[in-house]
């Protein structure tokens, strides 16, 4: 039995739906059925434009015969209610629609009175405006909603980035470009303590203390009490001011932070030892070295301890400590010099230095220091060779320049030595050393007012340094030798005021009043010297449990020594200089001969200063000279970078003046 049968004008679309539903509004919930289809579903893909259809034909479409409810019965297709459909997120559909619209109404092939045309626009801003009312319940298919919370806080990179940005700033001297940069990033990154540290030592350079307090304060706040290098920076400041009970605060707010911050331990022991007490200071150093293990800083500390209470064996034992902890270690190189120099111990003073130039080759204290021992020795051409190194590693550091200019003054001729001082005065003009060294050079060639004005210059820098009690004792020696006796007296009391240990200062007056004839004042003097002087007084006890501290594997640590727990064995020189150049003991201990003459001396090293300057500073030596042109040209080549002398050698000896002598 045939279900339907269409009439032969629709033949030619029997493959179209069987049956569709009513064109009419009314009868809208009335369902169709249409044969299996590859097409894709009505609501993914556009309906094809509807078959013309004669009005016979349309009646028979509404009236379908009654062998559908027999086909419907089986249940092979679902109930109307339960039709599976690919539908879209629920909403509200403009004009009142019904949300099943588009199946409805624009899913039949012949559906309708040729409006189909235009059911896509009017789906399209359905789905629009459906898609934006969720979106708004959903904030992950919100670009703008989440990006707002984020676009004022840029990626963790960005803070690096402008922390290098703004030490950069700072190195060139642009320091309010360099203070809007790091409060920026106080602004985005407020927990993070190094924008605030940065921060803090700019300011301190440009004397803006109380702004900088202000800093450390909010950079405290901040991170909770929890950061101890805020801490530690602003008890720096406050030492440097004379708060010292303040400072004694914050250095132990850093060390309640982090125990193991070194730097906290080592500059409130520092503070102490400012103070005189010297049993404090080794109890805070031998903390530090408790809780942060061995730290070359403060190995050196306790080093220079020993030798001022003249223990140079032990000395000399905490010098080797701090060079193993840390054989880059410049400063400690340079202090363990120092104390041979002192003893006069020649050979290992210089194989010190070597050591520590060659530890940093581009350390200026290094070439400045080894150039005043070997000036001091008598080589004066190797000096003055070592103080050029340093000044074209460091064009802008005024006091090698300073040294230089003395050292022509008394081995070359006045004019070479005050082209020297106005260019380190050029380089840094709030340098008080260079203005009093100057000063002190036109004294002794009878400019007696060119001197008073270069000594006011200094003075007027900052008149509370000890640079200034130099200057003011130095002053009232050239009033003294003129015969200004009350102006002298005047000056030698400013310079007590400002530093009352300064033994030259009261002699000095002494000597003054002595030779005017007043015995009894000059005695006076001397007296009030040693009533105010303040003594420090170490004892030798704390070194014999100073290995329970170094240590914790004792036992074994005085195995690998051969030390004694009560006794602290005397450490022969050429041990402690074994390893510095890899040579054995017998060769070392030709260093603790005081009888070596100067080939000995210049040979004993095997030291080519020469061939280290063209390997590893790619400088040659030949060409070191110093160009003592018109102020413009040096100010031209101060901004010059100090890195661009490492690329060559040529580019160097373009760069770098010529001297003649």
């Amino acid at each position: 039995m045939r279900l339907f049968s269409p009439s032969p004008t629709s033949a030619p679309h029997s493959n179209l739906a069987f049956y569709s539903s009513s064109p009419h509004p009314s009868r809208s919930n009335s369902f169709f059925f249409r044969s299996p289809s590859t097409r894709p579903p009505p609501c993914l893909a556009p309906s094809p434009p509807p078959v013309p259809c004669s009005p016979k034909q349309q009646q028979q479409q509404q009236q379908p015969p009654a062998a559908l409810d027999v086909a419907a019965a089986p249940g092979n297709e679902p109930p109307p209610e339960k039709k599976i459909a690919i539908r879209r997120p629920a909403m509200d559909s403009p004009g009142g629609e019904d949300p099943a619209g588009c199946e409805a109404d624009g899913g039949g092939a012949g559906g309708g009175d040729g409006d189909g045309d235009e059911s896509d626009p009017r789906s399209s801003s359905a789905l629009d405006a459906g898609l934006s009312k969720f979106a708004e319940r959903m904030p992950i298919f919100e670009p703008e909603r989440v990006g707002s919370g984020s676009r004022g806080k840029p990626l963790p990179v960005n803070l690096d980035l402008a922390l290098y940005r703004a030490k950069v700033l700072a190195r060139s001297y642009k320091y309010v470009e360099a203070q809007e940069v790091l409060e920026r990033c106080i602004s985005h990154w407020p927990e993070d303590g190094r924008a605030y540290v940065t921060l803090g030592k700019i300011l301190c350079k440009q004397s803006r203390t109380t702004e900088a307090r202000a800093v450390y304060e909010k950079g405290c706040q901040a991170a909770q009490g929890e950061n101890p290098y805020i801490w530690q920076c602003w008890a720096v400041l406050e030492d440097k001011l004379g708060n010292v009970r303040r400072a004694r605060e914050l250095f132990d707010a850093a060390t309640v932070a982090d125990k193991r911050h070194i730097a906290a331990w080592h500059g409130w022991a520092v503070l102490e030892l400012k103070q005189g007490n010297v049993k404090k200071a080794r109890h805070l150093l031998a903390k530090g070295l408790k809780n942060c293990g061995g730290n070359e800083y403060i190995y050196q500390t306790l080093a220079r301890l020993e030798v001022r209470s003249s223990r140079y064996e032990q000395a000399r034992y905490l010098f080797k400590q701090a060079t193993k902890c840390n054989p880059k270690s410049c400063a400690s190189w340079l202090a363990w010099a120092q104390m041979e120099m002192q003893l006069e111990n020649n050979l290992a003073a210089r194989l010190l230095f070597e050591r520590a130039v060659q530890a940093s080759p581009k350390n200026r204290f290094a070439w400045h220091v080894w150039g005043l021992f070997e000036a001091n020795m008598g080589n004066i051409e190797k000096a003055r060779k070592l103080l050029k190194i340093g000044h074209t590693l460091n064009p802008r550091d005024p006091v090698l320049l300073q040294s230089l200019a003395l050292l022509e003054y008394k081995h070359s001729t006045a004019n070479l030595a005050r082209v020297l001082f106005r260019r380190a005065s050029e380089l840094d003009p709030k340098h008080q050393a260079v203005w009093i060294a100057w000063g002190w050079m036109e004294w002794k060639e009878g400019n007696m007012s060119t001197a008073r004005k270069l000594y006011q210059r200094a003075l007027s820098i900052n008149s509370t340094t000890e640079s200034a009690a130099r200057c003011l004792q130095a002053w009232g020696v050239l009033e003294q030798r003129i015969g200004n006796l009350s102006a002298a007296r005047r000056l030698f009391r400013s310079s007590l005021n400002i530093n009352s240990q300064s033994y030259i200062t009261w002699m000095t007056w002494a000597s003054l009043e002595e030779d005017q004839g007043n015995s009894v004042r000059a005695e006076e003097i001397r007296n009030l010297y040693f009533q105010q002087r303040t003594e420090l007084v170490d004892d030798a006890s704390w070194v014999t449990g100073f290995l329970d501290i170094i240590d914790p594997a004792l036992d074994s640590f005085k195995r690998l020594l051969n030390l004694d727990q009560n006794s602290f064995k005397a450490i022969d020189l050429s041990k402690s200089l074994l390893g510095v150049n890899g040579t054995s003991p017998d060769e070392e201990s030709a260093g603790t001969s005081d009888s070596l003459d100067g080939k000995e001396m210049e040979s004993g090293s095997g030291f080519d200063l020469d061939a280290f300057v063209r390997e590893k500073l790619s400088l040659e030596p030949a060409e070191l000279e110093i160009q003592m042109t018109s102020s413009k040209s040096s100010r031209q080549e101060g901004n010059i970078s100090p890195r661009r002398i490492w690329r060559s050698a040529e580019k160097t000896a373009k760069a770098m003046p010529q001297l003649t002598t």
